[in-house]
């Protein structure tokens, strides 16, 4: 298992991830670290858990909203676009592979993972 050290707001916290995936666990960590810009931003800067938790509120409602054009895509797999981009509701189309599927699933599942291990501490 490899250790990353990953930097948000100014804070150094090592996580441990699979070999190979040092540099997906850095571009999530960035993920995060923008959220918590685009909050401080617009004057929501309240201390260090308060952003982490909007920042995790923000991210939980992103992948809410995936996982329910997920569902509406297996309801209705006429809708899938196949790469292009859909303007309907502001959602950005999910291509109807199910391997584009499983990935997106593994990643809001290691996302929640993370946010899970940042409340222990």
């Amino acid at each position: 298992m490899a250790q990353v050290t990953v930097r948000i707001n100014g804070y150094a916290y090592t996580v441990g991830c699979e070999d190979g995936q040092e540099h997906h666990l850095q571009a999530m960590a960035q993920q995060v670290e923008d959220r918590i810009d685009n909050i401080k931003s617009q004057g929501g800067q309240s201390g260090e858990a308060r952003l982490l938790v909007l920042a995790s509120l923000i991210m939980a409602d992103e992948i809410h909203d995936l996982r329910r054009e997920v569902r509406q895509l297996r309801q209705d797999p006429s809708r899938a676009t196949y790469g292009e981009t859909r303007h309907e509701e502001g959602v950005p189309a999910v291509q109807d592979d199910p391997a584009f599927i499983e990935r997106l699933r593994r990643l809001a599942e290691r996302a929640e993972e993370i946010a899970a291990s940042l409340n222990h501490r």
